[in-house]
Formats: structure tokens, C-alpha cells, sequence
């Protein structure tokens, strides 16, 4: 049985209103994939949902950063539980809140969430892969590639296909703060390299997502 831990970021289920078709889609590949005895894990990000909650309350009042944390970690719970209805039958009734939590089910498909003020769904997911023992993390974006700068910001960026956690790093910086839009955690970046952790981050397009988990040739970036 193989087992993959998917981080699937919330700007992916959620990229302005809910985006139907895609989960549709989505929903036949993952049950393919665990039809054939292998299984997944899914972590929900918060993406633009907490960005527009933390946006508007900052409008509003002034807000601590354990405050900023937990707008954050609703909203994905709340996309995770958007995932765990379209997967009733087929998935663990708990989502998971706590990625170091002993996981007991036969069930193939686990969804997850955000777990407590200092932790992204980034640093949850490497948790959770290294709880599970498992050596490779896919990380579904709405960006095809790492890039050595933002590409939302900056034109003429730089593709990378393949980098170490050192390179990552120097990307990503050194501070994550809830809302940060980064491909991935600094904090998940120091957990991944320590534990020896593979990540492949890829963007949302769903016959790329299949021939990945086919093991099939595939656009991203490979860190590891």
C-alpha cells in the first residue's frame, strides 16, 4: 500500500468562490487512486478564505497574531470539512486536528486540518508525514513551479525544478506569520530537511495531479 500526504492549499478548493468542477474532478482521481489499496492523506490550507477573514477584521480592529493563528486554522477546518462531506463514505470520520496524534482506521482516505497558533498546514502536513513514516509529501498550489521570487509580484521570474531544502530556504526566508502567501512554510522548510522529508509541489491542474500519483512524468519541483 502506498500512502501519500497531499497538502492542498485552500486557494486551490476556495480560489474566489468554491471551485465546484475542480473538487469534482478531484474527488474521481483520489477515488480511483485509493480503489487501487493505496491511500491519502489531505491537509486543507486556509488560503484566501483566512486571507479575507484576517483582511476584513483587520479593517475593523487591531488583531494579535494568536488571534491572526486561529482565524487561519478555522478556515481550514472549515475546507476541511468541505472535503470530508464530498468523501462521506469513504473516508475517517474525525478529521485529524492534531498531526502527531496516533491515527487508528482502516478508512483510506484521512482528512486533516489545522492544529494550533504557530503551526501552518505546511509544518502540519511534514508532521503528519513523518508521524505516518512517510517519505514523500505533495504540496498542490495554484503555482505550477517554485520560483526564485514571487510570480503574483514579479515578472520574469525563474522556474526551479528541482532544488534542495538549503536553496528553498534562502526563498522562503526565515519567518512565517499566518496569511504568509509563501510555496511553502520556513518553519515546514526546517522540519522537512531535518527529517529527510521529499516535497513535490505542483499546481492545480487535475491531469497532472493524476499522472503523478500514476507515476507518470509530471510538471513541478521537486525539493528534497
Amino acid at each position: 500500500m502506498k500512502t501519500i500526504i497531499l497538502s492542498l492549499g485552500g486557494s486551490v478548493i476556495v480560489p474566489g468562490d468554491i471551485d465546484v468542477k475542480f473538487l469534482k474532478r478531484f474527488r474521481k482521481i483520489v477515488l480511483e487512486f485509493v480503489k487501487k489499496g493505496n491511500r491519502i492523506v489531505i491537509i486543507t490550507g486556509g488560503g484566501k478564505t483566512a486571507r479575507d477573514y484576517i483582511a476584513s477584521a483587520e479593517k475593523i480592529t487591531k488583531l494579535n497574531v494568536e488571534d491572526l493563528d486561529w482565524i487561519g486554522i478555522h478556515s481550514t477546518r472549515l475546507n476541511a470539512h468541505l472535503l470530508r462531506t464530498i468523501f462521506r463514505d469513504y473516508s475517517y470520520a474525525k478529521i485529524i486536528k492534531n498531526p502527531t496524534e496516533k491515527i487508528k482506521t482502516n478508512k483510506k482516505i484521512i482528512i486533516a486540518a489545522g492544529w494550533k497558533p504557530g503551526c501552518s498546514t505546511d509544518y502540519d502536513g511534514v508532521l503528519l508525514a513523518q508521524n505516518l513514516k512517510v517519505k514523500t509529501m505533495i504540496n498542490m498550489t495554484n503555482v505550477n513551479y517554485v520560483h526564485d521570487r514571487n510570480p503574483m509580484d514579479h515578472k520574469n521570474t525563474k522556474i526551479i525544478k528541482e532544488l534542495n531544502w538549503k536553496q528553498m530556504k534562502k526563498i522562503v526566508g526565515n519567518k512565517w506569520s499566518p496569511g504568509l502567501n509563501s510555496p511553502f512554510d520556513p518553519e515546514a522548510c526546517k522540519l522537512a530537511e531535518k527529517i529527510g522529508l521529499k516535497v513535490i509541489m505542483i499546481g492545480k491542474s487535475i491531469i497532472n495531479f493524476e499522472n503523478l500519483l500514476n507515476g507518470k512524468g509530471f510538471r513541478g519541483s521537486v525539493i528534497e
